[in-house]
């Protein structure tokens, strides 16, 4: 379905019992919200899950201004006001984990329990970005697809799961290149290191041993900058909700109904 906010369409799906508790997901950078289809069939059992694109990703407009982190994450609860949504659990991957720091820190109300995936609270430097955004405007995702699919997934992955591999090389050649580009600019001059010290919301830091984006070091500074989060290591490069599909969804899913 289509949600309009801040004058934006919005690509948003909702699967699952319809009186269940909702789980909020949110997509990584140049991917879309068929990132989490190696979890629907869990989480559906016993969650209403909400999916959603982020600005300029798969079905959802490409901004037609500069924003920062903080707008991605009153996106969000924007959407949940749409749908007339007043809580939700939230687990955001990457890019999605960035936004729900910010959405935490902002709107803490409004969520119960979050998990934080491979992501971190400040990735620089600005150069790094700043090539990215320059690289992809001058060639397109193609330009940036093979680098990008080589950090998110280890090459033993790589090798034994192809057709893994072919669904997420095409979820970020479908990336519009200059909604990648201004969520590049948004993570660039992101730095949520401090604030992120204020959440209160039960948390869950997943890590990837092997990931080079969004490295353990970042993974663990987040954890212990939120007070009492809790972190889980996957045998995994950036994108564990794929390479570690199974154990990626149990975790969440217990660590959802742990008693406080």
């Amino acid at each position: 379905m289509d949600v309009t906010i801040d004058g934006m369409r919005f690509n948003v799906r909702l699967d699952g019992p319809e009186t269940a508790p909702v789980l909020m997901l949110s997509n990584s950078l140049s991917s879309n919200l068929a990132m989490w289809e190696p979890q629907m069939a869990a989480f559906t059992q016993r969650y209403r899950v909400l999916r959603y694109d982020q600005r300029g990703h798969g079905g959802t407009q490409i901004s037609p201004r500069p924003f920062t982190m903080d707008r991605l994450a009153d996106d969000a609860v924007a959407i949940l006001d749409a749908l007339g949504i007043a809580r939700a659990h939230v687990c955001g991957l990457s890019m999605g984990g960035m936004t729900g720091m910010s959405l935490l820190r902002r709107h803490g109300k409004r969520v119960d329990r979050a998990v934080l995936a491979n992501t971190a609270a400040q990735m620089g430097p600005p150069d790094l970005w700043n090539q990215r955004i320059r690289t992809v405007r001058a060639g397109g995702m193609e330009a940036v697809v093979d680098a990008t699919v080589e950090r998110w997934l280890t090459a033993g992955f790589r090798e034994r799961a192809p057709e893994a591999v072919a669904a997420i090389r095409g979820m970020i050649l479908g990336t519009p290149q200059e909604g990648y580009a201004m969520c590049c600019a948004a993570i660039r001059d992101m730095d949520q290191r401090e604030a992120i010290r204020t959440i209160e919301n039960p948390v869950l830091v997943v890590i990837g041993a092997h990931d080079p984006a969004t490295t353990p070091q970042a993974g663990a500074i987040v954890e212990a900058a939120i007070p009492g989060a809790k972190a889980l290591t996957l045998d995994a490069a950036h994108l564990s909700n794929f390479e570690e599909a199974e154990a990626f969804s149990t975790a969440v899913m217990e660590f959802l109904v742990e008693m406080p």
